[in-house]
């Protein structure tokens, strides 16, 4: 099995061509990231991908930003869900995952939002994943592990840094859990948690080595479980980013670290590792 890496677009300053033409200079495979609502931008994006022979990874925001809008229906992120595949159709995704639904609504609410959503991706015969991630339905594993239970096609895209703010511990701890979902990950989001934040200030350094030595393993875990499910590649995001995320000096509001150099050191590292452990 390979393992392909994506660059993310979170918080990128380049032109798309400049991004698609780093991402795979840097060795990655492609670019994860939202496809512009504007028909221009859409055709640059479409153009930086194929000038560069980049794969794409299409990301689905639903229900006005990143953390959703509590007013908004299940109906109308179902709507917002739909004009984004319609976007995203014409760069040839390799598959979408989606940031989407609510942690404040019932779970019998998420499970039907959900069905609706994995049947609209069936429309678009494109695979959808769904995020685990703070502030939507999937926020907690326990809730994921019910509601994929109810959903036997139901994907997902494994970011397990969320779960350690809202658990307030990393995910080792809690292993059952995690082995009862392995057999749903399909796409894994590579940014290393801890127990009090979704993002470590540099992974690579050693007061870390616990946290990352955590989702390496969980990591591990899902690439076994693809693996026995026939995958012949497995795909990951190093998703270090900004947006108070990243960790910053007091007073000069300076990054601690270089975003963009931490995602290449997840990505030589992560490939390193994934190496290993298949050879194994």
């Amino acid at each position: 099995m390979q393992l392909k890496t994506f660059k993310t677009l979170w918080g990128n300053q380049l032109t798309i061509d400049q991004a698609c033409k780093q991402a795979i200079d840097a060795g990655f495979s492609g670019i994860e990231g939202q496809t512009p609502d504007n028909r221009q931008q859409q055709l640059d994006m479409l153009n930086a991908i194929q000038n560069n022979a980049c794969d794409y990874i299409a990301e689905i925001v639903t229900g006005g930003d990143y953390v959703p809008d509590r007013s908004w229906s299940p109906q109308q992120h179902l709507d917002d869900l739909k004009r984004q595949l319609d976007n995203s159709m014409m760069l040839e995704p390799l598959f979408a995952t989606s940031i989407t639904g609510c942690d404040a609504w019932e779970e019998s609410q998420s499970i039907d939002f959900f069905s609706k959503a994995i049947e609209l991706a069936d429309d678009y015969n494109i695979t959808l994943s769904f995020e685990t991630h703070r502030s939507r339905s999937l926020f907690t594993p326990w809730a994921t592990r019910r509601i994929v239970e109810s959903l036997p096609n139901m994907k997902l895209t494994a970011d397990i840094s969320h779960w350690c703010v809202v658990c307030e511990r990393l995910m080792d701890s809690e292993m059952n859990t995690i082995e009862a979902i392995a057999d749903r990950v399909h796409h894994i989001h590579g940014r290393v948690g801890y127990d009090q934040g979704p993002q470590v200030p540099d992974p690579a350094a050693p007061e870390y080595y616990e946290a990352l030595h955590s989702h390496q393993k969980i990591w591990r875990l899902f690439g076994a479980n693809q693996a026995q499910r026939g995958y012949s590649v497995s795909t990951l995001t190093p998703e270090f980013g900004p947006d108070g995320y990243c960790h910053l000096q007091p007073y000069t509001q300076m990054p601690v670290a270089d975003i963009w150099k931490i995602n290449q050191w997840m990505s030589l590292t992560l490939q390193h590792d994934f190496q290993n452990f298949i050879e194994t």
